[in-house]
């Protein structure tokens, strides 16, 4: 009986381990891959357990027991779902990408029409791009030195055109299913207040160059004050000046300086200040800290570039008569051809010819100043008795009509009809501020005059906010 049982026991064994392989076999076979693979696993680490079960249990030093058959249910996982919402990639397409671009700059003379031609576009091309555009008048506007930029296709097809005027405004004309349609492009730049100050050694143009200025903010500057200083006689080595103004950037590059935003200039001592304001409508124009208008009714002087070659003298004798007779203003001696401005708005009382004075303007000012310009080379264009001028328009060029011993302006100030003499006599202030806008202004400029008070508190600024940026 004894070898017989020894018999019997390997072949419950082998049975045992073939029944648990039929079943792992069927789970396996009757499940997902995916669910196989973790059915797999769990099978096989039972398979071990249930090893390490028989092999004790039928161990020689084990006691014999009658090992039951394990009822295993079969093991399914629950399938999962997992939504997983994915951006679209935006990817920028170059609308130029594939067609041809040429750049060219407006030449002197040339007109939109012989640039399409020498761009090799048709006649009726620039109909249809000025007729379909919303800005075709404009694109007509042309100026030497702008650029403009035609992109086209295989065909020779205009596809779009950008005229340039500055590195901030530009018009684009793209075509449409609809034919051509255009926009104004205006760009703001960075802007960055900077203080600058110069002392006069020489003259006020190499000081201010000396300074960093442009040649625009130096004229700008001596426009801002030109009512108060004649810049042609009254600066003095050791005058001093000082600007804050902005600094422009477009895409991290320098384009520029932009508008004086104030000002300060000591002139013989005396001390002159302007602060830029900007209306409710608008309109920019300098003012006093205290609001009065820096802007005069009359310039202190109707030319720009000049020397004094005869003052106002009541007992002058005449250079070409040989008689004393009251030089009734003062000469201003310059290049023949030399434009000349009204010094303030009004209304041309007569522009004629004078056997003394040769071609003469006299422009009344409101009911009590007049002011005369002699000897002109021309009249300007649109200039006639009865029309109205404004301020800084040219009337006229210098030249040497009449009794005249060379191209110069004879120029006469008159107050309530009698002669005063234009380089003293006092101009009358513009507008000032209103009370309602004197309040803001005040606030607004509170910075800017701390910054002409103490121009290193910019600086100190700057560096505190490049050492602990915000």
């Amino acid at each position: 009986m004894k070898s017989q049982a020894t018999r019997i026991k390997p072949k419950r064994e082998t049975s045992y381990f073939a029944d648990f392989a039929r079943l792992s076999g069927g789970l396996i076979n009757h499940v997902s891959p995916h669910k196989a693979r973790i059915a797999a696993g769990f099978v096989g680490v039972a398979a071990i357990a249930l090893t390490a079960l028989m092999v004790q249990g039928f161990s020689s030093d084990s006691p014999r027991t009658e090992i039951q058959p394990i009822q295993l249910e079969p093991i399914l996982t629950e399938s999962v779902s997992i939504e997983i919402e994915v951006e679209p990639i935006a990817i920028e397409v170059d609308p130029f990408d594939g067609l041809q671009t040429e750049v060219t700059t407006v030449r002197s003379g040339e007109s939109l029409s012989l640039i399409f031609d020498r761009m090799g576009f048709t006649p009726r091309q620039l109909y249809e791009v000025v007729s379909e555009s919303e800005h075709g008048d404009e694109l007509g506007r042309l100026y030497p030195g702008r650029q403009l930029t035609f992109y086209s296709n295989d065909e020779n097809e205009l596809v779009q055109l950008e005229y340039r005027i500055d590195a901030l405004q530009a018009y684009h004309v793209r075509q449409t299913e609809n034919g051509y349609a255009s926009e104004f492009e205006v760009r703001e730049p960075e802007s960055y207040e900077v203080v600058r100050s110069g002392e006069i050694e020489s003259s006020f143009y190499l000081a201010g160059q000396d300074a960093g200025l442009s040649d625009n903010l130096i004229m700008e500057l001596a426009g801002i004050f030109g009512w108060d200083i004649d810049f042609a006689l009254e600066i003095r080595s050791e005058d001093t000046f000082s600007v804050v103004y902005e600094d422009q950037y477009l895409d991290g590059e320098p384009i520029g300086q932009g508008d004086i935003l104030a000002a300060e200039f000591v002139n013989q001592g005396r001390t002159y200040r302007a602060i830029r304001h900007i209306d409710a409508e608008g309109r920019s124009a300098y003012y006093t800290p205290e609001g009065e208008s820096m802007r005069k009714a009359f310039l202190r002087t109707p030319l720009e570039v000049f020397w004094i070659s005869s003052h106002f003298n009541p007992n002058r004798r005449h250079p070409i008569l040989d008689v004393t007779r009251p030089h009734e203003g003062t000469d201003y001696a310059a290049n023949s051809g030399t434009p000349i401005r009204a010094t303030g708005d009004g209304r041309v009382a007569s522009a004629r010819y004078s056997s003394s004075y040769g071609n003469v303007v006299e422009i009344q000012h409101g009911q009590n100043y007049r002011t005369l310009y002699a000897h002109m080379k021309s009249f300007a264009r649109g200039v006639s008795t009865g029309s109205y001028v404004q301020q800084g328009q040219i009337i006229g060029y210098v030249g040497q009509t009449g009794l005249a011993g060379g191209p110069h302006l004879h120029y006469e100030f008159h107050v309530n009809g009698a002669v005063r003499n234009p380089v003293t006599v006092d101009l009358p202030n513009g507008a000032p501020l209103t009370s309602d806008e004197l309040s803001s202004f005040k606030q607004a400029s509170d910075n800017l005059i701390k910054l002409l008070d103490n121009p290193a508190v910019q600086y100190a600024e700057d560096s505190s906010s490049r050492d602990n940026p915000s």
